[in-house]
């Protein structure tokens, strides 16, 4: 196709050759390149598609050409250049190489691109934590092993190898099944057995259900995807997310944007207080910290799960109302009473229904109205409670 095309995006500035060596080992697997200089110091040594420096940089007044102003300003400029050629049909994927500068700019614009176009990036920072690097998009990072200068006996096969990986990603052989409607559900791993059967359960009814690790990342990647219009309906089995933000845990990280209304279309979305029961930390037996030792712990691998106090509890029951209702329509919320996660339930360490039921309450009097609150005398895994989700979830779809 004369239109299909890898974009080779970089600060070609600093890493001009190997940039160019990424450019013809695109183009010796037959697909043609679209290269982008996105260096915030000099232009690019060598003739290139569109240079964000000569474009953007100097086009800044002088007294704004700082270097955290000119990356901000090449950012937003880059990410709004590879969208565009996207959605024109030019480009098809993007790859790029560089060190901690060069891999912020360039995968700060590839997350522009929506989520199954390939995103290549080779960095020499690949092994440290890339969770703010790669964000909620499908980025994938390549470690270089050796830093990036110069096209070298051991640099060279990892380009070469990233070149074809973006050029065998751009063109899948399969297409999924169209036509059902799409279900957001976010789990974690203490109501993995709710998820299985509340899948199992929705996609004999007819929908297709994607699901989502509630870890912080997984649930804002729900929130973007609802927000660009992928989904017809979301089930929230696990909003432990708010338990560790508020605590500081393993799940942390998401946003104002989680639990909130999706802006611009109307998605109906069932929550369920799944893993509200517990924080989970990172310490173990021998680690438990001092101002822990006194409150019930599951302790699970290399993280345990404390339970949240009443005064928690209440902190995060105003949190869900207060986003709930900045649009109550098509809200709904399920209760199971039996537990809210496998550490709590009859039998578990963590088991302590007055403190749900302060939740609940609070939750109920700080919600609209409007937005209905089902109960249940199940436990969140239980195969019937699945039963009652699912069914839920359908009739709120069913309007």
């Amino acid at each position: 196709m004369q239109n299909f095309a890898i974009a080779v995006l970089g600060t070609f500035d600093s890493k001009g050759e190997e940039h160019r060596f990424l450019k013809e080992r695109i183009e010796a697997r037959g697909i043609r390149t679209v290269t982008v200089h996105a260096g915030t110091r000099e232009p690019s040594p060598f003739p290139v598609d569109h240079d964000l420096y000569t474009n953007v940089v100097l086009s800044l007044p002088e007294g704004e050409r700082g270097r955290d102003r000119s990356i901000q300003a090449v950012l937003e400029a880059g990410g709004r250049l590879l969208l565009e050629l996207h959605r024109n049909g030019v480009i098809h994927g993007v790859v790029s190489a560089g060190g901690g500068t060069g891999t912020h700019l360039s995968t700060g614009i590839m997350r522009a691109l929506p989520i199954g176009v390939p995103k290549v990036m080779v960095s020499t920072v690949a092994s440290r934590d890339m969770s703010a690097v790669v964000g909620t998009r499908d980025v994938t990072m390549m470690h270089s092993v050796a830093d990036i200068l110069g096209v070298n006996s051991l640099l060279g096969p990892i380009l070469d190898q990233a070149a074809g990986a973006v050029c065998g990603m751009a063109r899948p052989t399969w297409v999924p099944d169209g036509g059902r409607q799409r279900i957001g559900l976010t789990m974690f791993g203490f109501i993995t057995a709710a998820a299985e059967a509340v899948k199992t359960r929705l996609e004999a009814m007819g929908y297709e259900v994607i699901a989502f690790h509630a870890n912080g990342t997984g649930g804002m990647a729900m929130e973007e995807l609802a927000a660009e219009g992928f989904f017809d309906g979301l089930l929230d089995l696990a909003t432990h997310e708010l338990a560790d933000e508020l605590k500081g845990g393993y799940c942390r990280g998401i946003g104002p944007q989680r639990l909130a209304p999706v802006p611009g279309r109307s998605v109906p979305r069932l929550v369920v207080p799944g893993g509200l029961d517990c924080a989970v930390l990172e310490f173990t037996r021998e680690t438990v910290p001092e101002e822990y030792r006194d409150r019930p712990i599951f302790f699970y691998d290399f993280r345990s799960a404390v339970r949240l106090s009443v005064e928690e509890s209440l902190i995060i029951a105003d949190q869900v109302s207060a986003r709930l209702n900045l649009r109550p329509e098509g809200v709904g919320v399920l209760v199971p009473w039996g537990g809210w996660s496998e550490a709590d339930g009859p039998d578990g360490p963590l088991h302590a229904p007055e403190i749900g039921r302060a939740l609940v309450d609070r939750l109920r009097r700080g919600l609209n109205p409007a937005i209905p609150v089902q109960e249940s005398d199940l436990h969140i895994n239980d195969p019937a409670f699945a039963d009652t989700a699912a069914r839920t979830m359908h009739e709120m779809l069913r309007g």
